[in-house]
Parts: C-alpha cells; sequence; structure tokens
C-alpha cells in the first residue's frame, strides 16, 4: 500500500514538473511584439547612434519581449508624419519638429527620452582667419540645406554676433559629407553650419576645424525619443520598455564607448565606414562615439544628472523660447506639453541592473 501511494506521489509529481515545464516553454515561445523606430534626419544608422542600435546588438529590447525595427528616414518632419498617421510607434526626432507639432499642428507627440543637447556650431578653419562670429562678415556660410533646422539657430548666432545674417553674410546649400567640406578646402564657404558629430566628420576626413557657437545652446534639449500621447495610453509598457532598452544602452556607451563601437561594427557591419585602414577607421568611430557620448551627458545633466535619457520640460521650455523669440514659432504652449507625463514613468525606466550593465560593457564580449 506504501509502495503505491509513494508511486502515485510520484507520478503526480512528475505530471505537475512536466506541466510546470511546457507552460514554461509556452511562454518563452511567446511571439516578439513588432515594433518600428524612425529616425529622423539620418542616411546611414552608424555608430552615432549607440542608444538606439546598442539595445538591438545587446538584446536588451527582446528581453523586454519586443522585436524592434529601427529605421533611417530624411528627416525629422517625416517622421512628425508618420507619427501622425500611425506608421510607426516611435520616432527619434528633434526637440524643433517636436515643439512645432505641438504648437503649430496640435499633435500630440511627447518625447520620452532625451538624448542629445542642441550641439550645432559653425566650422571654420582652425588656422585661417575667422576666430569668431563677427569675423564672418562678408563671408559665405555653408549650410546642409535651406531648409534645414538649423538655418534659424545660424541667424540667431550671427544676430548675436553682431552681424545681420540677410545682408552681411551669404548663407548656401553645400548638402552633406565630402561636397560640404570640398568647398570649405576650396574656399567657396568660410564656414560650415553642421550638427557635432557631422563635424566632426569633418575632422575625420582631415579638416582641421575651429567651433563657433553659442554656449546656451548646450542647455537646450534637442534630439529626442517620441511618441504619440495616443500610444503612450494604449500602449504603456511598450513605451516604458523601449525607454529602458535606451537608458541601458546610454549607460553601456559611457561606460566603454569603444566597446559600443566594436559592437556596431560586429553586428552592423554594412554601417562600417571604408576608405582607410582599420586602425584609421576604428580611430574616426571613436571619435564620434565620443562626440556622442559627450553630448548625452550634457542631456542627462539636463534633469539634474541622475538618469540617462530622463525628459526636462525646462530643457524643451528653452528650445521653445528659441524657437519663439527667432520667429520660428507664434505662439508659446506648457512645457510640460511636450514631455510624457505618466507618474513614476522615469522612475521605473530607471528600475534595472545598473552594475550588471556597467559589468557587461567593462567585459565587452564580443562573439
Amino acid at each position: 500500500m506504501t509502495t503505491r501511494i509513494l508511486a502515485g506521489g510520484l507520478r503526480a509529481l512528475l505530471l505537475l514538473l512536466l506541466a510546470c515545464a511546457l507552460h514554461a516553454s509556452a511562454q518563452s515561445a511567446k511571439p516578439l511584439k513588432k515594433v518600428t523606430l524612425a529616425v529622423g534626419g539620418v542616411s546611414v544608422l552608424n555608430a552615432a547612434y549607440p542608444w538606439l542600435m546598442m539595445p538591438l546588438a545587446l538584446g536588451y529590447w527582446r528581453d523586454e519581449g519586443y522585436d524592434v525595427e529601427v529605421v533611417a528616414t530624411p528627416g525629422s518632419l517625416q517622421t512628425v508624419q508618420q507619427l501622425a498617421a500611425g506608421s510607426i510607434a516611435l520616432s527619434q526626432m528633434s526637440a524643433g519638429a517636436l515643439i512645432q507639432a505641438n504648437v503649430m499642428n496640435n499633435l500630440p507627440i511627447r518625447a520620452i527620452s532625451v538624448n542629445n543637447v542642441l550641439d550645432w556650431a559653425v566650422g571654420v578653419q582652425a588656422d585661417g582667419p575667422v576666430a569668431k562670429v563677427a569675423d564672418l562678415k562678408g563671408k559665405n556660410i555653408g549650410i546642409v540645406s535651406l531648409a534645414s533646422g538649423g538655418l534659424p539657430m545660424l541667424k540667431a548666432l550671427l544676430r548675436a554676433g553682431g552681424l545681420d545674417p540677410d545682408k552681411d553674410v551669404t548663407i548656401v546649400a553645400v548638402g552633406t559629407g565630402a561636397p560640404a567640406l570640398e568647398a570649405l578646402r576650396a574656399n567657396r564657404v568660410q564656414g560650415l553650419m553642421f550638427w557635432h558629430t557631422a563635424l566632426v566628420g569633418f575632422e575625420n576626413a582631415g579638416g582641421r576645424l575651429r567651433y563657433l557657437s553659442d554656449p546656451a545652446w548646450e542647455t537646450f534639449a534637442d534630439f529626442s525619443l517620441a511618441t504619440t500621447q495616443r500610444i503612450i495610453d494604449s500602449d504603456p509598457a511598450m513605451v516604458e520598455a523601449i525607454a529602458r532598452g535606451v537608458a541601458k544602452a546610454s549607460l553601456f556607451t559611457a561606460t566603454n564607448p569603444q566597446c559600443a563601437r566594436q559592437l556596431h561594427w560586429k553586428r552592423f557591419p554594412q554601417s562600417k565606414p571604408t576608405g582607410a585602414d582599420e586602425a584609421t577607421l576604428a580611430r574616426n568611430d571613436d571619435r564620434l562615439v565620443a562626440a556622442v557620448v559627450g553630448s548625452m551627458d550634457k542631456a542627462r545633466r539636463l534633469d539634474g544628472g541622475q538618469a540617462w535619457g530622463r525628459v526636462d520640460a525646462a530643457g524643451f521650455q528653452r528650445m521653445q523660447d528659441f524657437l519663439f523669440d527667432n520667429k520660428v514659432i507664434d505662439r508659446k504652449v506648457a512645457p510640460e506639453t511636450f514631455v510624457i507625463r505618466t507618474p513614476g514613468f522615469a522612475e521605473r525606466v530607471d528600475r534595472y541592473d545598473h552594475e550588471a550593465v556597467i559589468r557587461q560593457a567593462k567585459a565587452c564580449a564580443i562573439s
């Protein structure tokens, strides 16, 4: 009798363990939820976007249950349109585009992670005669296009330096990359108005530049990950998970920027630069990532430096004031309009094992 009872109990236990194993297997086989994230103003997703590419390389978003596709799009305004149409879930966009969407078009787009400050500058020849903004009088200044969001910044910088941007200088479209640098080298333009990583790219290509900018810009929120209020309301878990992956990737990259570059090359070989020996390419991309980390850290300090990517309404207020003062927008709204307002959101995003991410970055296991 005792033997039969023990055997029956053993069978029941085995059946229970089998059921648990099958349940766990079913849970692990649960399909990942697909999410599309568009990056505005980008043609190639190179090593300059580690907060978006490292979650893919390191599996942070997959661990949260999401299969995220990160795609490049020509400009921030296009991603605003895609968000409004519901064809994408999230967008990396300039703060200017986000503010204009809310103020001018009443589109409820909210920043969920601030990743860069406003880091544009005019790059001039380091050994040339232009040492300050006033020295640009009578000169030609190149910009990616005359529709660029950098145009109001350039005009504001010129006015602050005592120049009339409509009379004292000539602003010309030079495109990006090699054509822009060649315009400077050939003296067709005497300055290039670009964002920081583009200027670093010019230096990597052999340019020697002096930067002219407004230090106040470093207190403006700029390149941010955003979504619509509708998605925040309908899928808060996804929004939180994506922001947490961004935060973890930011910490990883800041801990070991060189490893982030190495992982990017390994995971996304199609975006690896060419045209030089391996050591030169590595050195150039390491400089690029270092520049990005500098801007990421300045963005982190907008909200006191406590967490990566945390949104700061005051940083958007300063950007909105700038846009209003330079007649890009004709009215202002409460700065809280531009950021996610879900109670406890930032605290939950920051709820991950920071030390584990730091150890992972220091170990830099690339397989």
